[in-house]
């Protein structure tokens, strides 16, 4: 998974940077133990000067490395998080709470990845090996005793890093269930408080939070182990290389200065181990969260290929729908106005999804022209539709910016023909502003008729949709608006293929064919 994130934006550059960065870097680190060993023995302006030199030049080398991390954390995170949306949709099977959450939380945490544990890693490869090239010309006792005890750090962090691998992969499974049945909460609020269940939920809400608080207070009780293990054994190791050069210093066998650059570089060898052992755990969210993303991204993969220029047909082939029906088979020919008639439960509303490509059928093809619609590509496919939802969605924007979202670029005089034709124009005129009102959020402030008449507006505008969508526009309307939204309905509908579906009869007059399912 490493290799595979290491494939997005300027990542290849990024860890050819590292690894050049991670040798000037064990070169100072060597560099700056020489100075300060010749300071102590031999104080003098010139080695105090080195030493300064090269503590400046390893800010400026750490605050530069900090910056290009940064950089290439923030392309990753951004092109991942475009080809997750891109592939995760509707009919995905993916909630939209746990997607909120991986998109967000989940990829930022990819920040603890490419700003620390990467560097790290070449780090911890190229500081022990410049060290122990100096300790060989200087002491090769203390490089051997290094060379023996270095892989004990690495061979202890991998076992205690495998079980914080798969605790980390828990915890982001729990925050990820948090996150989607959250959201879900939030969205169907109305609905509980109705029903005096909100309470039921904000226990079972308590209940979640409390398992993630656990599961991360158990990570974190590993981390702590892991860092008080990795400490004692490189506590251990240097102890075995300063004693003996400390037994040599005083029989003589090495000047002060070979055993002050000994012993300076001793710790140096150990520290990136450690640090990268520290480093491996604050970046196990982000890649538990990345998993989650190539699992989206490695999904059903859908082949685009264009819509066909003229709409002629749809067909159901043997479509089943879980809950919804089964097999269910039928034509709509060009020219042709179909109501969908049936039960409530029964799936008319779910046909209009799949023919949108909201949904997914289980078993069974829907055809476009012959074409199956799951190979073509969608947003084209879309451009071709007219749709009028049983609810359609007011934004909080002018009602002319509500009615023009179906063709953004028309004029004005356009959108106040489409409300003419949709039999809203009279209302419309009435409110403050007229077609200037801020309509409040969903439409706030408008009746059930009334939206409903902005949505054929909508709908009017599409001139060159080939498929008009009218899923019950009549749902819940009185007498009078639901003889105005059928008027509307039937001149939308007129000269145009239409698929309605229709729970009342005063809607069967758009239609000239009617099938049940």
């Amino acid at each position: 998974m490493n290799r595979r994130l290491l494939r997005y934006g300027p990542a290849r550059r990024y860890t050819a940077g590292l690894a050049l960065s991670a040798a000037v870097a064990a070169v100072l680190v060597v560099v700056q133990a020489s100075f300060l060993a010749s300071v102590l023995v031999h104080p003098s302006p010139w080695p105090f000067a080195g030493v300064l030199g090269v503590l400046l030049l390893r800010f400026a080398h750490a605050t530069a490395i900090g910056v290009v991390s940064a950089r290439a954390a923030a392309s990753v995170k951004a092109q991942l998080r475009d080809e997750v949306l891109a592939s995760v949709g509707p009919g995905s099977g993916t909630r939209a709470g746990e997607l909120a959450t991986l998109v967000g939380r989940g990829v930022d945490g990819l920040d603890g990845f490419f700003t620390g544990y990467l560097p790290q890693v070449f780090l911890a490869v190229a500081v022990p090996v410049a060290v122990l090239l100096r300790l060989a010309f200087a002491d090769p006792v203390a490089a051997i005793t290094v060379a023996v005890t270095l892989p004990l750090i690495p061979i202890f962090g991998a076992l205690i890093g495998w079980q914080t691998a798969a605790r980390t992969r828990g915890q982001w499974s729990l925050l990820s269930r948090l996150g989607g049945h959250f959201l879900d909460m939030v969205i169907g609020l109305s609905t509980l408080r109705a029903f005096g269940r909100e309470r039921a939920q904000i226990a079972t809400v308590r209940a979640m939070a409390e398992q993630y608080r656990v599961a991360t207070m158990r990570t974190l009780r590993m981390a702590f182990v892991s860092a008080l293990v990795l400490e004692l054994v490189a506590t251990i190791s240097i102890a075995l290389v300063a004693v003996p050069v400390g037994l040599t210093l005083l029989h003589g066998g090495l000047s002060l200065t070979t055993a002050l650059v000994v012993l300076l570089l001793a710790p140096e060898a150990y520290l990136p181990l450690r640090q990268l052992g520290t480093k491996f755990h604050a970046s196990q969210e982000g890649l538990a969260a990345a998993s989650s993303a190539f699992a989206a991204l490695d999904g059903p993969v859908r082949t685009a290929s264009r819509v066909p220029p003229a709409f002629e047909s749809l067909v159901f082939d043997r479509v089943t729908v879980p809950y919804a029906f089964r097999d269910l088979s039928f034509t709509v020919e060009r020219g042709e106005r179909v109501a969908l008639i049936g039960p409530s439960g029964s799936g008319k509303s779910t046909v209009l999804g799949l023919v949108l490509g909201f949904l997914t059928p289980a078993s069974g093809r829907v055809l476009v022209n012959g074409v199956d619609l799951a190979t073509l590509d969608l947003e084209a496919w879309r451009a071709q539709l007219a749709w009028v939802p049983q609810r359609p969605y007011l934004f909080t924007a002018s009602v002319a910016d509500n009615i023009r979202l179906g063709d953004p670029e028309c004029p004005d005089v356009d959108v106040v023909d489409a409300a003419v034709a949709a039999d809203a124009d009279g209302f419309i005129r009435g409110l403050p502003s007229g077609y200037g009102t801020r309509l409040g959020e969903r439409g706030t402030g408008l009746s059930s008729g009334q939206r409903q008449r902005i949505a054929l507006a909508r709908a009017w505008l599409r001139v060159d949709a080939a498929l008009l969508l009218l899923d019950e526009p009549t749902a819940r309307l009185d007498p009078a608006s639901e003889a105005a939204v059928v008027a509307a309905g039937i001149r939308l509908a007129q000269d145009r293929t239409a698929l309605v579906v229709a729970h009342r009869p005063a809607l069967l007059a758009v239609a000239d064919r009617v099938l049940s399912v």
